[in-house]
């Protein structure tokens, strides 16, 4: 069969191609900086307790992807807001359980 399901549905005006193809472009910069926000976030997660100082550095650098993500349109504010939040909570909780 030649015939792909994309082939199939192939779209035959002009705005919903171009509409095709932006959105295309669209997801894949949105999957890029997810991407980013995602490994930016997994050493705040594991950070270690007893160095306080990293953790407030690997926070920083989190929270300044974050606000990046929003500044481009990827993500809204108030979900920035609420994962800096829960993060830095998070790293509370962490360094004072030591």
């Amino acid at each position: 069969m030649a015939d792909s399901k994309s082939e199939q549905k192939k779209e035959r005006i002009d705005s919903a191609v171009k509409r095709v193809r932006t959105a295309a472009q669209s997801r894949a910069k949105n999957r890029a900086v997810m991407s980013k926000i995602n490994t930016a976030r997994r050493p705040v997660i594991e950070a270690k307790p007893a160095d306080a100082a990293a953790a407030a550095k690997t926070l920083a650098a989190y929270a300044s992807t974050l606000d990046k993500a929003v500044k481009q349109g990827v993500i809204k504010r108030n979900t920035a807001n609420r994962r800096k939040s829960r993060a830095a909570k998070r790293l509370a909780a962490a360094t004072a359980a030591k």
